[in-house]
């Protein structure tokens, strides 16, 4: 059906004027956000490479969950620490984006590579008010997220999944596979040695 381009000229789908924030939606109070973003920016994005303990602390500091020997990248990009939990012996890479608006749990020894990015959270478009919402991640145990991996929100990735690089990841992917693709489907078993 051919779009009639006046229609389209006197149609509404979103006014961003109507949009408003849900109450608590953030977790904290807006000035200890506006406190985590300075401390990202400055005291984590500027430690050098080594210092994971100093990168872990200030999660901590800021109400995240990490495990032991969790090694996260100074260039990582954490929107609320406070609704991250990462177990034990799990990397995340340089320049990956974890937009925790909405919860997001990583297990243990799972690896999220450089330029992944986890997004917790989206709007309604189905309402001009473009409501936001969120809805957790979960990353199961050894799990590897290769380079540039999107996760979408509510999105149960199971334990032992490898996902291909530049996939995008809109449904639960099962546990002890290879997935790949956008959206990234199951290729094949993950064999166990």
């Amino acid at each position: 059906m051919p779009i009639d381009e006046c229609q389209l000229e006197k149609a509404t789908w979103q006014n961003l004027a109507s949009f408003r924030l849900p109450p608590g939606f953030r977790g904290r109070p807006a000035l200890f956000v506006q406190l985590w973003w300075i401390v990202q920016a400055t005291l984590f994005a500027w430690s050098p490479q080594f210092m994971y303990g100093w990168r872990r602390l200030l999660l901590r500091l800021f109400g995240a969950q990490i495990g032991k020997r969790v090694l996260i990248r100074p260039s990582v990009k954490i929107t609320y620490p406070w609704k991250v939990k990462i177990d034990d012996y799990s990397w995340i890479g340089d320049d990956v984006v974890l937009y925790s608006l909405g919860k997001i749990e990583i297990g243990k020894h799972v690896v999220v590579s450089q330029r992944s990015y986890l997004c917790a959270a989206s709007h309604d478009y189905t309402k001009t008010t473009f409501d936001i919402f969120d809805q957790k991640i979960v990353i199961g145990d050894q799990v590897w997220l290769a380079t540039d991996v999107f996760v979408a929100p509510g999105v149960k990735i199971g334990d032992g999944t490898v996902v291909g690089a530049r996939s995008s990841v809109f449904n639960d992917l099962p546990s002890g596979t290879i997935c790949y693709g956008t959206p990234a489907k199951l290729v094949k078993k993950r064999t166990s040695i």
